[in-house]
């Protein structure tokens, strides 16, 4: 999982529809998504309507892309391999740390539906451009600027949450907010990073980790 890349998928032509299907359609070959409910969602959204103009014609590589303030938007098959690891049905209540550009948020609504994302970005200008574009493609998605390390309280619990950004460990305050029974998924250490999954239980809370990975890290006070 740390370090892929893979840039064979440039679009050239215009027609990104066609360059969405075949990301999709590689990612399944290679094991990336379990999960159809990922696959349909990956398919439904236009990566590059979320990614800056100069870097269109590599909205469908499998890769990181600059979006400003040194934030990326995470490469499709890591965004697949968060998403099947959330387990996410119909209506689940789901929290964002780290909108970015909204692609993220934006494929887990294709899954759980209108009104239950819940993001949360460090950085105005990124709350307020993906507030902007994901209502203009459609999204209802709930975006707020703020300090992810406090999650946001007003709307828990959440069945699900996961962080965009690494952290040395997940914030208590995200793992509060999460009910008994739901998950919580992110890039976790300084150097290092690993992909962690938290299961919350009634007698704790349990880890497993998924590979190294690399992530910009958060950002916040705490």
């Amino acid at each position: 999982m740390f370090g892929f890349r893979d840039d064979s998928n440039a679009v050239d032509d215009g027609d990104f529809e066609a360059a969405r299907d075949r990301m999709v359609d590689r990612l399944e070959e290679r094991g990336s998504i379990r999960r159809s409910s990922t696959a349909r969602a990956l398919r439904a959204v236009p990566r590059h309507e979320f990614v800056p103009d100069s870097r269109r014609r590599n909205a469908y590589a499998d890769r990181p892309l600059p979006i400003g303030h040194d934030q990326t938007v995470s490469a499709p098959h890591m965004v697949a391999v968060m998403t099947d690891l959330l387990e996410l049905e119909t209506d689940d209540r789901v929290l964002e740390i780290g909108t970015g550009c909204g692609y993220h948020a934006a494929v887990v609504a294709e899954i759980v539906g209108p009104g239950n994302v819940y993001t949360v970005e460090y950085v105005e200008e990124h709350a307020t451009r993906a507030r902007e574009r994901l209502e203009e493609l459609g999204y209802d998605i709930h975006v707020r600027k703020g300090d992810g390390h406090r999650g946001w309280p007003e709307h828990a619990p959440y069945d699900a949450a996961y962080l965009t950004c690494a952290t040395p460990e997940i914030p208590d305050a995200v793992v509060e907010q999460v009910r008994e029974g739901g998950v919580v998924v992110g890039p976790v250490g300084r150097g290092y990073q690993e992909l962690v999954r938290l299961q919350i239980d009634s007698d704790g809370v349990s880890r497993e980790s998924h590979g190294g990975v690399r992530f910009v890290p958060m950002r916040g006070g705490g």
